[in-house]
């Protein structure tokens, strides 16, 4: 689903694909990477005309704006120009895109993943066989739930992080970070400025609509005021290569295990181990919700919807001790540290959209739930909106630090 949307009964109203634990993009359609820019106003005017009806599907964003649009914001001229100088200040990092429109190359960054003719890095493709899906979720309700990510993910795995990242050996130039369903770009916003040190990330989505909004929310300093760059390229998560990330310094993503398959998370843990790259990999849903005061029926409407979660091979709960296992089994080192949603009134709108996924998954998983999830809903609603419903969403961080080398601890 692109947007949110209301049915008559209200209870299928953000979308409900990979559930509301799990609301970054999981698949992408391969395509040229993208370097883009837009107005802050030009993001508050399309979340607004998104909220209650279809925003136009991604298919419906020419090829040639994405190429093109430069358009100034606060800040936007001197990020264009950070862009254009590249990570090392050297010039011509402008990204593919350009490229493209100028029928060049694109910039070589280390660790950003082999380059060839636009458009033909060897990163990300499609499943075997299956057509492109339409996108699925909206600007809006990646942005309402960003607050609760950044206070929800795990704080204690930062340290170990940053002393491997601290330790690489033989580095030169900035941090290769490579940013998987990307969305909207939250992820970058709240962890480059947490890492020391000159960073280019590579932003991932397939969708050029998110993207855009990517590319002009980026951050643009790391913890130390060290210089962060970004480059987008469209294309798909699902079977990322070591070729890919050869040289990169972390992989990274927020909300996707739980949307991906076995096999997949098997591939990401072979690409990142081949790679010797660590994964920092959060907001994971780990099948448990607290709603106080509760209700008789929130046991069900949860097992529903972790059973919606697993539909078409999909991880769901599972994601978190499959990932673990794999990456283990590869030799990495794996933490894994709860990172709870924790919302009361003062998230009364998240909690709000959160809900009507939530059930809404639940009645598509067992319909004959729906006459008692409908009054369930909006009993649960009207608690919201007085204040005095508290929910917590049980998530789950993993880092997977691969065995080091060089005597690198």
């Amino acid at each position: 689903m692109s947007t949110p949307k209301s049915t008559t009964n209200g209870i299928a109203s953000i979308p409900v694909q990979s559930g509301p634990g799990g609301a970054e993009p999981a698949r992408r359609a391969e395509g040229e990477g993208q370097s883009v820019r837009r107005t802050e106003s030009e993001v508050e005017r399309v979340a607004e005309a998104g909220r209650g009806e279809a925003r136009p599907p991604a298919a419906a964003v020419r090829d040639e704006e994405l190429a093109t649009v430069r358009e100034e914001a606060p800040g936007a001229r001197e990020r264009g120009a950070e862009a254009a100088a590249g990570p090392d200040g050297a010039g011509d990092g402008g990204g593919a895109a350009d490229d493209a429109v100028r029928g060049g190359h694109s910039p070589v960054v280390a660790g950003a993943g082999p380059v060839g003719r636009s458009g033909e890095r060897a990163t990300l493709r499609l499943r075997d066989g299956e057509p492109e899906e339409p996108p699925r979720y909206a600007p809006e309700w990646l942005r309402l739930r960003e607050t609760a990510d950044a206070a929800a993910r795990a704080q204690d795995l930062l340290d170990p992080l940053r002393d491997r990242l601290a330790g690489l050996p033989g580095r030169t130039g900035p941090l290769a970070v490579h940013d998987l369903g990307c969305g909207t770009g939250s992820m970058g916003r709240w962890l480059a400025p947490r890492l020391a040190g000159t960073q280019h990330w590579v932003l991932h989505d397939r969708d050029p609509y998110l993207l855009h909004f990517a590319a002009v929310g980026s951050p643009r300093a790391a913890a130390d005021g060290s210089a962060v760059t970004v480059e987008t390229r469209r294309g798909d998560l699902a079977r990322l290569t070591a070729e890919a990330l050869a040289g990169a310094a972390l992989v990274t993503a927020s909300a996707l295990l739980d949307v991906l398959t076995r096999e997949e998370v098997v591939a990401l843990a072979d690409a990142c181990a081949g790679a010797g790259c660590p994964a920092l990999l959060t907001l994971s849903v780990a099948g448990r919700v607290e709603l106080t005061p509760g209700d008789p029926l929130d046991g069900e409407i949860a097992e529903a919807f972790n059973a919606h979660q697993r539909r078409s091979g999909l991880l769901g709960p599972d994601a978190v001790t499959v990932a673990g296992e794999a990456f283990a089994a590869r030799g990495a080192a794996v933490r894994v540290h709860p990172s709870p949603w924790r919302l009361g009134p003062a998230e009364a709108a998240l909690t709000e959209q959160w809900l009507r996924g939530w059930v809404g998954a639940a009645v598509e998983q067992r319909p004959e739930l729906r006459d008692r999830a409908e009054r369930y809903l909006k009993d649960r609603l009207a608690a919201c909106a007085a204040g005095e419903l508290r929910v917590v969403v049980n998530h789950s961080d993993l880092l997977a630090l691969p065995q080091p080398t060089g005597g690198v601890s």
